[in-house]
């Protein structure tokens, strides 16, 4: 009987052993990375103005978030010292214009945007934008975009995260490093994207195919 209950306990062993062989560690899911160049927002009214009354902008590619595109149609950005032209619409149009410039863009405009998420008007100073068929200055709507990360609420519950926490994030390669504040932005439907900007990408040698990884403090 001893002898049968050893036989016994070993071939639990083996069967514990098989059914662990079959099931290979899952790997933590990573984030895909958006860079985003400097770009503007338009209301209806600031599109009638800017290109023409019932003017319609035209789609040159989706964007990663559902819903966004990028634009055929550009403006030129003018500050008190100077000017960025060739500057990409997104649309849709939106309820309100907002311009979103790299902090470099800050020195040759000659102006002083804050950090703010998109959407966040408050407080932000204005700029004039210039289109083929007029311009306009919004008193409002400049400034530099806070990193971010859209996903959806299961993907929240994965990360065990929540909307608005600030987190950090890193990155592998040759000059990989971290940012700390970004901002964890949940929507249902959202997609799940990180997005940072050309200047913070450059720095770490960072490309539309690099991974991001939250690093929980």
């Amino acid at each position: 009987m001893e002898d049968y209950n050893k036989v016994f306990s070993l071939l639990l062993e083996a069967l514990s052993g098989a059914d662990g062989a079959d099931k290979p560690e899952e790997e933590p899911r990573s984030i895909p990375l958006g860079i985003s160049n400097r770009h503007v927002h338009l209301s209806r009214a600031d599109v009638d103005t800017l290109f023409g009354a019932g003017y319609s902008l035209t789609k040159a590619r989706e964007l990663s978030q559902p819903g966004q595109y990028a634009c055929n149609e550009t403006v030129t950005v003018c500050g008190p010292r100077g000017a960025i032209e060739k500057v990409r619409v997104l649309g849709p149009v939106r309820e309100q214009t907002q311009v979103e410039i790299l902090r470099g863009d800050c020195y040759k405009l000659g102006v002083k945007a804050p950090v703010r998420l998109s959407g966040e008007l408050e407080g932000t100073p204005g700029i004039t934008l210039v289109g083929p068929k007029g311009s306009i200055y919004i008193h409002c709507g400049l400034m530099v975009a806070q990193r971010h990360i859209h996903m959806t609420p299961d993907d929240a519950r994965y990360f065990g995260v929540t909307d608005g926490e600030r987190v950090s994030i890193g990155f592998d390669g040759p000059r990989g490093g971290g940012y700390n504040q970004v901002v964890i932005r949940v929507s249902n439907s959202a997609a799940l994207d990180c997005h940072i900007d050309v200047e913070e990408a450059n720095a770490m040698d960072l490309t539309a195919a690099s991974v991001v990884q939250i690093i929980k403090n």
